[in-house]
């Protein structure tokens, strides 16, 4: 068992029927939103828009802005609240679109997950968290579809489109985490038993970083379901931290979207070991640690 799992001494109550499913025993529908933590905003926001996204609304009482194209959610956070904040972004959290978030929340407690504490200010909605990777955190969102919770906590910004479409077709298509040494199975086994993820075959790959292992979410609606990619650090590596590394995004015609996403100033690596082709790219490292692969996907 993994040390990432605690072990309960007493059995867990039953599942409600709506949880029936055992292999999507929360309910998971892909993910709501992205975060990343900076103390520089504005920079990260440039960033963010060479990449197609635009700022659509501001949080009502906190430094947080919520950036979107076509499905796709990030939230800068600037808000330093109890802890500072890095100074380079960091992708600091992942939401989890669930059928219900306070069920589901209790469902990976029991089951061994970490609470992540949430200080919600007055008239804020509580989004129910547990611990992820090297600090980061795992939220569940259950208001998704017609009222979400953006309707709620943040304020749109005047004159600006809701909903900017994508560039290129862009969607969200996985997560890239960075993993210690010899972690690789404690990982998996913490994905696949609070989830329900799989992995899938090694022989199966996408994008043109090939590193690692993959594994699937289940999701409500199969055209949600994610990949994670979890990669342990290279023998002769000096870093082996663990943390969200990179957001993959898919893409029907990948050279079509470089182009796009090159007209609005993203440039992209172009070396032997990673460069543009029909099954991905990867873009510059920016802010110190900001990097988005482009995948080739055909999923709207």
């Amino acid at each position: 068992m993994s040390d990432l799992l605690l072990h309960p001494e007493h059995a867990r109550e039953p599942l409600q029927a709506s949880y029936s499913d055992a292999d999507n025993p929360i309910g998971l529908d892909g993910v709501e939103f992205v975060e990343y933590a900076t103390a520089r905003p504005q920079a990260l926001g440039q960033v963010l828009e060479m990449m197609g996204f635009r700022p659509v609304a501001r949080h009502r009482s906190r430094e947080v802005l919520l950036y979107r194209q076509g499905g796709l959610n990030v939230v800068v956070n600037a808000h330093a609240g109890a802890e500072a904040l890095p100074g380079n972004p960091v992708l600091s959290a992942v939401a989890f679109r669930v059928r219900d978030a306070r069920s589901a929340h209790r469902y990976v407690l029991d089951r061994g997950a970490w609470e992540a504490t949430t200080h919600p200010e007055a008239m804020e909605l509580h989004i129910p968290a547990i611990h992820g990777v090297g600090g980061s955190r795992i939220f569940f969102v259950d208001r998704y579809r017609e009222f979400s919770i953006y309707d709620v906590d943040f304020v749109p910004i005047p004159s600006v489109d809701a909903r900017p479409q994508a560039v290129a077709g862009i969607h969200f298509f996985g997560i890239v985490q960075y993993i210690g040494t010899a972690r690789t199975y404690d990982w998996i086994e913490f994905y696949q038993e609070l989830f329900g993820m799989r992995v899938i075959p090694d022989e199966q790959r996408f994008g043109i970083m090939p590193s690692g292992k993959l594994l699937r979410s289940p999701a409500v609606d199969r055209a949600n379901a994610f990949m994670l990619q979890v990669i342990e650090p290279e023998p002769d590596a000096e870093d082996d931290s663990e943390r969200l590394q990179r957001i993959g995004l898919g893409v029907p015609d990948v050279p079509a979207a470089v182009r796009a996403l090159r007209a609005l100033g993203m440039e992209f690596v172009e070396t032997e070991a990673a460069h543009t082709g029909n099954r991905g790219a990867l873009t510059k490292t920016y802010l110190g640690g900001v990097v988005f692969e482009l995948v080739h996907s055909e999923r709207p």
